[in-house]
């Protein structure tokens, strides 16, 4: 009943998205995955993930099946598309194996081994439709969204140094190796992802089941979620409003050599072709996702995670894609997300319902003082700054307290309790 009312919630979303996206003149979500079965996908990268993340619940021997039937029916595409001169894009195999297994589940399986496949598919499928969510998204924060707020968080910014005026000298003087490693993984999130939640869900196959709460739910609610606070605080980032990139539309060309000057904020107009995508900072939100999933993971996955988060921090400042601002709201926006699916998992008791609370309440507070009170922010950086960088730290410090007791509690759960000698009968 639960996954069945998931579905119709999602795929009511996903027809509102449709009829959107259609509004403005463009395929919505739907549309832009059914063409995939047949024409070019946008990224193959992403199908393949999605493919490797469903394959968790077969054995090795469906698996090596799966991925060269994927593998033989992407070489058909290519040869087609070579002839015919039609764009050429791997992926549509993974496409098709993944819906034929999803056939296999209805067709050849049933009781608990077709609950599981479809499980498998639908984590697989949510993937992808999740990306194309996120790109009707941002359409749609550019087409109704005309005013954006980049004074308002430049002027607050300056409370934290400007961070990404900073960061992006620094990326500049480190040359092009330092730009193509920092660009490599802002663009290969996803592969960071893909290892730790394979790690999580290693077990699946053997175990029939999956664990309680993994990395993949976490990705999936940020990118549904965080879209809709692009709505209600709509920011492009300082290299289109203070920088080049933004053209006639940018204040000044003042990104990254010259921070913006202190003046009255207001709401500035912006093309109608810019995502407003910055506050809060979701490619930093799952890039905390990655290092708190990887905590539990061997060395190796804990220094990745560890050096994904922060070489995705100076991408996000070094490259002008955010400020400081967005980022300090992203992390509190994962952890508020990352204690409510655990939450659910765990039970909501109080220690929940506290966290949750406590990360919603500081997030809301964020977003208002950079909206009405980043002139003051400007003018007291010695009071404001450490401020915004205590109520982040305060929100770590309660997720971290708080799940360590619930892995407490749940280890305790799991250790087997002593037996009781039996005690000899009184005469």
């Amino acid at each position: 009943m639960l996954w069945a009312a998931v579905g119709v919630v999602a795929l009511g979303f996903f027809i509102a998205l449709e009829i959107a996206a259609r509004h403005y003149g463009e395929p919505g979500p739907i549309t832009s995955q059914a063409q995939e079965v047949i024409f070019a996908p946008r990224s193959g990268t992403v199908l393949y993930v999605s493919m490797a993340l469903m394959m968790v619940v077969l054995t090795w021997r469906e698996r090596f099946i799966a991925l060269g039937a994927a593998v033989g029916i992407d070489l058909v595409f290519w040869i087609v598309r070579s002839m015919v001169g039609a764009q050429m894009m791997a992926g549509n195999g993974a496409l098709w194996v993944t819906l034929g297994c999803a056939v296999i589940a209805v067709t050849r399986r049933t009781g608990r081994e077709r609950a599981l496949l479809l499980k498998g598919v639908g984590l697989a499928l949510l993937l992808v439709a999740g990306r194309k969510t996120g790109y009707t998204w941002l359409l749609i924060t550019s087409k109704t969204r005309p005013m954006v707020l980049d004074q308002y968080v430049a002027t607050a910014d300056h409370a934290l140094g400007n961070p990404s005026w900073l960061a992006g000298r620094i990326v500049q003087a480190t040359g092009s190796v330092g730009h193509h490693v920092l660009d490599w993984v802002y663009i290969q999130l996803a592969v960071a992802a893909v290892a730790v939640a394979l790690y999580q869900l290693r077990h699946v196959a053997a175990e029939r089941r999956f664990p309680g709460h993994h990395l993949v739910r976490t990705f999936l609610v940020i990118g549904l979620l965080g879209p809709g606070i692009y709505m209600i605080f709509p920011v492009v980032g300082p290299i289109l409003a203070y920088g080049a990139d933004g053209g006639h539309w940018a204040l000044a060309d003042l990104w990254p050599n010259t921070p913006p000057p202190l003046g009255t904020p207001a709401p500035m107009p912006f093309d109608e072709i810019t995502p407003r995508n910055c506050m809060p900072s979701l490619h930093t939100a799952w890039a905390t996702a990655i290092f708190v999933h990887s905590r539990k993971g061997p060395r190796a996955l804990r220094w990745a995670g560890t050096f994904w988060l922060v070489a995705t921090l100076g991408a996000t400042l070094g490259f002008g894609y955010h400020y400081g601002a967005d980022i300090v709201a992203g992390v509190v926006f994962t952890l508020t997300i990352e204690a409510a699916l655990r939450a659910i998992d765990h039970g909501w008791d109080r220690s929940a319902t506290w966290i949750v609370g406590y990360g919603a309440a500081v997030f809301a507070a964020l977003l208002a003082s950079y909206r009405y009170l980043s002139v003051e922010m400007a003018g007291l950086p010695w009071l404001f700054g450490p401020l915004i960088i205590l109520s982040m730290l305060s929100v770590i410090y309660g997720y971290v307290r708080t799940t360590r007791l619930w892995d407490r509690e749940a280890a305790s759960v799991r250790l087997p309790q002593p037996r009781r000698e039996a005690q000899p009968e009184l005469v």
